[in-house]
Parts: C-alpha cells; sequence; structure tokens
C-alpha cells in the first residue's frame, strides 16, 4: 500500500487511537496536544510494543537505599533492608527511602552476657568485640572474639595460687602477673636468714622461694642461784624448764618455770630460793643448851638438864627441819624435889609450896624470864632478878608484856641449885581507859583536849572519835560498834566516827573541834546538826596479832544545839542589866536622905536578888559551860 498525502485520494479515513496502543506497563498521557504511551514508574521502553522492568538496585545500594543497606529489586520495584548489625529508623525490616528512613547502629553490648564470663563487651559500627578482662586471656592467643554461637572462654593469666611454706605465711596483698612477688615470713618461733620472696615468672608459673624457716633454738637453760632443773621438756620454741630449790632452800617468790620465747630466748625463771632458818631453837624449861647458833636446815642444839633435875625423854637434841621449824622433842628435865606446887595465878603471877624441911627458912630464889613473840623473831627480853623470903608459900606478881610467850625460870640458890620452869602465855590486854575531861555543853559545840594515854597495856594503835545520838548513849558497846563514816549507806547506825589518829601522830593535850569539816585519817568531822543532842566518847585501840581490843569514854554531852539560846541569854542579861540599872539611879537619889542607915538599901537588895535569880536561870539553861559562845552584856 502506497503512502499518499493526506487530501489526495483519500476522504474521511479514521485515525487510529494511540492510547488504545500503549503497553500494559505504560500509561497513555497527553504532551504537546498529542497523545503518548509514556512506560509506567519501574519499567523502561517505547510505551507501546514494550515496557521492561527497571532494576533500580543497579545504581548501588547505598546510592537508591543510603548507607549500611541492601538493595532488593521487584517487578516494577525495589525495596531496601539495613546490613546486620543496623536497624530501620523506622523499625521495620524493609523499606523504600522516601521517606527519610536509614538504617542505624545496633548497640549489641546492651545483651549483658553476651562475651561470656570473665570478658567485656565493645560496640562497633555495625557490630561488636569482646575482650577478655584485666588478667584473662583467650586461649587461641587471640585479642579479641566474637561467641557467633561457638563457646569461647577467657582463661585466667598468672601463676596460680602461690606454694605453701612450711612454718611460713603469706604477708600482704599479691598477684598472679608475670613479675609480680609473693613475700613469706616465718611463724612464731621459726627464723630464716635466706630470701623470703617467690616470683611469678613469664610462662606463667611461681618459682621455687628460698626461705626455709627453722625452729629457734634457746640453748642451755639458765642458772638459777640455789636452785637446780628438775624437768627439761626441750631447748626449742615453747618449750619449759621447771626448777625447784636446792636442798636446804625454800622458795621465796617467782616462778618455777623458764619458756623458750620466739626470739630464741629463755623468758625467766625469776625464782627466789632462800636459805631455811628455823629461828631461836625451842625453850625446854630445866635445860641448858649447847648450840653453835646455826639455824639452818639440819643445824643441832642439844639439852641438858639443870642442876636439881634429871632427863626423862627419847633423845637430848632437836634438828631445824625443811619446814623451817625446830623438831619436837620428848625431853623433859623433872625436879629433884625441894619445892612444889608451882602454879601461875593472874595470869603474871607465879606461886610455889616450899618443902617441909624447909619451912620458916630464909632461901633466896633466882628468877630468869625468858620472852618471845611468835609474830616478831627480833622481839627478845631476858631479865634476871633475885628475891629472898622466908615464906611458907612464897608468891610474886611479874611486869610481863602484853601478847608475849614466857619461860620463866625459878632457882633456889643453894648447894643443889635447883630450877623449877614454868611457860606463862600473856594474851592482848585492853588498852587503859582515855583519860578525857568530861564536857557538857548546851547550844555549841565544844573544843575537846585529847590526852594521849600511857601504853601500859601493850603498844597503843589508834584513836578514834565517836559521835552518837544522845538518846544511845546508854545502849553504846565500845568493842561492837563499827568504824562507820559519816558517809555510809547503813541505815541501822546512827552515829559515825568523825575522826581517826595514828598513836604516834597524837600529841599530849591536843585539841579537836567538832563539825569543822576536816578529814582525820578516812574519817570526816562532819559538822553538828542544830537542835540535835549528842553525845562524845573517846576510844583508845590496841592491834596485836590479829587481835583488836579497846577502851572506850564519854567524852562529852551536847544539847540544844540552836543559835536561839545565844540570843535569848543576851536578852536575859540585858533585862537583868536594865533593872539593875533603875534600882541603882532610884538607889542615889534616895541616898542623900538615907545615908545615915547601917542596913543594905532595898533597892540593893532587890538587884541582888534580881541577879541571884538570873545566875539561877542561866545555870539552869547550861549556861555554865566554858565552851559555849555567849553574847556579853555590860552592866553599867
Amino acid at each position: 500500500m502506497s503512502n499518499l498525502p493526506l487530501g489526495h485520494g483519500i476522504v474521511n479515513r479514521s485515525v487510529p487511537d494511540v492510547c488504545a496502543t500503549c503497553h500494559i506497563h505504560a500509561t497513555c498521557q497527553q504532551s504537546g496536544g498529542k497523545s503518548v504511551c509514556i512506560c509506567n514508574y519501574g519499567f523502561v521502553g517505547n510505551g507501546r510494543t514494550h515496557c521492561q522492568d527497571k532494576d533500580e538496585c543497579q545504581i548501588g545500594a547505598s546510592k537508591i537505599c543510603g548507607n549500611h543497606t541492601l538493595c532488593h529489586n521487584t517487578h516494577g520495584s525495589f525495596y531496601c533492608v539495613c546490613l546486620d548489625g543496623y536497624r530501620a529508623s523506622n523499625n521495620n525490616k524493609t523499606f523504600i527511602p522516601n521517606d527519610g528512613t536509614n538504617c542505624t547502629d545496633i548497640d549489641e553490648c546492651e545483651e549483658s552476657g553476651l562475651c561470656g564470663h570473665n570478658a567485656r563487651c565493645v560496640n562497633t559500627e555495625g557490630s561488636y568485640m569482646c575482650y577478655c578482662n584485666d588478667g584473662y586471656k583467650l586461649e587461641n592467643g587471640e585479642r579479641s572474639f566474637h561467641q557467633d554461637g561457638n563457646i569461647v572462654s577467657c582463661k585466667e593469666i598468672g601463676c596460680g595460687s602461690p606454694p605453701e611454706m612450711k612454718h611460713g605465711y603469706i604477708v600482704g596483698n599479691y598477684s598472679l602477673l608475670p613479675g609480680s612477688a609473693v613475700h613469706y615470713e616465718c611463724q612464731e618461733g621459726f627464723y630464716s636468714s635466706e630470701g623470703k620472696f617467690s616470683y611469678c615468672t613469664a610462662n606463667e608459673t611461681w618459682e621455687p622461694a628460698t626461705l626455709s624457716c627453722k625452729g629457734v633454738d634457746c640453748g642451755v637453760p639458765p642458772s638459777v642461784s640455789n636452785a637446780h632443773p628438775t624437768s627439761v621438756s626441750g631447748t626449742t620454741y615453747r618449750s619449759e624448764v621447771t626448777y625447784d630449790c636446792a636442798r636446804g632452800y625454800l622458795m621465796a617468790g617467782g616462778s618455777h618455770t623458764a619458756v623458750c620465747n620466739a626470739k630464741g630466748q629463755w623468758d625467766g625463771p625469776d625464782l627466789v630460793c632462800k636459805e631455811i632458818d628455823c629461828g631461836k631453837p625451842l625453850l625446854i624449861p630445866h635445860t641448858k643448851m649447847t648450840w653453835d647458833n646455826s639455824t639452818t636446815l639440819w643445824s643441832r642444839v642439844y639439852y641438858q638438864c639443870q642442876e636439881g633435875y634429871y632427863f626423862n625423854g627419847d633423845r637430848n637434841f632437836s634438828e631445824c627441819t625443811i619446814d623451817q621449824s625446830w623438831e619436837n622433842i620428848t625431853y623433859v628435865c623433872k625436879e629433884e624435889e625441894l619445892f612444889s606446887n608451882f602454879s601461875i595465878f593472874n595470869e603474871t603471877c607465879v606461886r610455889w609450896q616450899r618443902k617441909t624441911g624447909r619451912l620458916g627458912m630464909q632461901e633466896t630464889y633466882t628468877f630468869h624470864i625468858l620472852g618471845q613473840r611468835l609474830d616478831e623473831k627480833m622481839f627478845s627480853e631476858d631479865v634476871i632478878f633475885n628475891i629472898s623470903t622466908s615464906e611458907d608459900n612464897p608468891k610474886v606478881c611479874l611486869d610481863l608484856n602484853s601478847g608475849s610467850n614466857y619461860v620463866v625460870n625459878i632457882t633456889t640458890i643453894s648447894s643443889t641449885n635447883i630450877t623449877v620452869s614454868v611457860t606463862v602465855a600473856i594474851q592482848t590486854k585492853d588498852p587503859p581507859f582515855p583519860e578525857v575531861e568530861f564536857v557538857a555543853v548546851k547550844g555549841s559545840a565544844p573544843l575537846l583536849r585529847l590526852r594521849k594515854a600511857e601504853d601500859q597495856n601493850g603498844p597503843i594503835s589508834l584513836y578514834q572519835v565517836i559521835v552518837l545520838p544522845l538518846d544511845l548513849q546508854s545502849t553504846f558497846i565500845c568493842d561492837s560498834f563499827a568504824a562507820t563514816t559519816f558517809f555510809s549507806n547503813t541505815t541501822d547506825i546512827k552515829g559515825y566516827v568523825a575522826a581517826e589518829f595514828r598513836a604516834k601522830d597524837v600529841a599530849d593535850n591536843m585539841s579537836i573541834a567538832l563539825g569543822d569539816r576536816h578529814y582525820y585519817g578516812k574519817f570526816y568531822n562532819a559538822p553538828l546538826k542544830l537542835g540535835e543532842e549528842y553525845c562524845v566518847f573517846l576510844r583508845i585501840i590496841s592491834e596485836w596479832n590479829k587481835v583488836r581490843t579497846q577502851s572506850c569514854a564519854v567524852w562529852a554531852q551536847i544539847k540544844n544545839l540552836s543559835p536561839t539560846l545565844q540570843y535569848m541569854t543576851a536578852v536575859g542579861l540585858g533585862s537583868v542589866a536594865a533593872v539593875c540599872l533603875i534600882l541603882f539611879l532610884s538607889f542615889s537619889v534616895a541616898r542623900s536622905y538615907l545615908h545615915s542607915t547601917v542596913h543594905p538599901p532595898p533597892a540593893a537588895v532587890a538587884c541582888e536578888a534580881v541577879h541571884l535569880s538570873t545566875t539561877v536561870d542561866v545555870a539552869q539553861a547550861g549556861i555554865a559551860s566554858s565552851f559555849l559562845e555567849t553574847e556579853t552584856v555590860s552592866l553599867l
């Protein structure tokens, strides 16, 4: 078919519809007044005969989808996904980046335990890395790792537990890393002069320590004066040596044991051994002693009966024993009869009966008195005197000290010189009663004067001033009143000791003011209460050989302790003075008229009567005491 120009030869021929010829994946559009076929988005071609799929991903995922993405082409389109380790900002798995969606990094380390034990997680762009913690390393020698389903563990770096050291211990903290050191010290009682460190080597093993702990040795036990060791457990640490005093010595102090200390030295012993001393030998009546004055262990004293006596016993000597005393012996010297019935009476007096053949004869006797005190080895009394008498039953009272033991030997001065002996024990006696000037006052406390007593019944130890309520005076017992202080919380005792003086501190006629608030010894001299009535005792105390005796005397009575008494006394004396003054003036006026009379004027008589009455009232009020404080009123 030939092509002819339009308008020539063909008339009313129809024009084809372009839009009807468009491809299935094309769209008909008007352009410049004409209809054209254009392939749809995602397709390329002429729009009529072909429109084929366009692969958008060819230009690169980063260009079409953005960074960290993958591009997936589809028929007529495409979609994007984020790479592993990233997530879409719209939180969808797929996206088309026409809404600003992009891929952001995922922080995998937010998941706990991702790297396992002894490891830490470090986030990276799109991924993560695992690293072993300090002190640990990977078994394969790598620096970092991913778990990725494989079990990878971090092994501890270092030498492990340090080696144990016999008799040693580790000092302070230590590290297991190569190059670190462990410091050892020996246990108490051990020592080492070698190295005290062990080091962790580069191949993660501990090198052997050169430390060698050896036990200390204290060597030969020390010597102790007058003692010898009885047992030795060894010479190493904590070994003990026990000592005992040598024969003839007794322990006087310290410890029996010496102990080896951690420094290799002996601690102790501080044992003190004192030589046995039995003191003076026993006194046996009617004997003479043969003795070398030795008082140590196994020393011996021999006895021999005096003239006029004969021996009756087991043996004639006594030895100083291990218990530091002379052994008892049954050595008795019996009298060859010249006088008999020798006895003690009134504690310090002796009497006897002369034999019939010597009655009425003048005879001389020698008294030999030996005194000792068991608790005072330095005390010794040796007195000799003679008496002559013709009495049939002589008696003599001796001046013996309190608290002492005596042997009294009485010997006849005759051709036989027979001696009779007796033992006398003098108990501790009550001290003498205090010599006090009794004072009775009203209104105020007196000043008391203390006189020192003679220690005629043995040494005096203490003087005490005791204050009691007046109503307890009749029930006071000298030896039952305890040394109660003013501040004692004892409720059943109302009295107290106001002062205590040692006998050696008491001077003649020393004074004490009751209630002066001073301490005398351990006792408080408390002030007396106004309105109360008191009695005061002076007690003298003697103490010897754990025995205590005392004597007491009433010293003072105090009544009506009140300041109103002084005022009343002053008012009374003032009234007397006023009455006498008025009568005296009246008498003066009348004197010019009655001067010739020889009798005392009535005014004078009245004044004397008033004065007498006032004196009686004052005396009845107890103001006669020299220790009462009163106000002085002058009579004009």
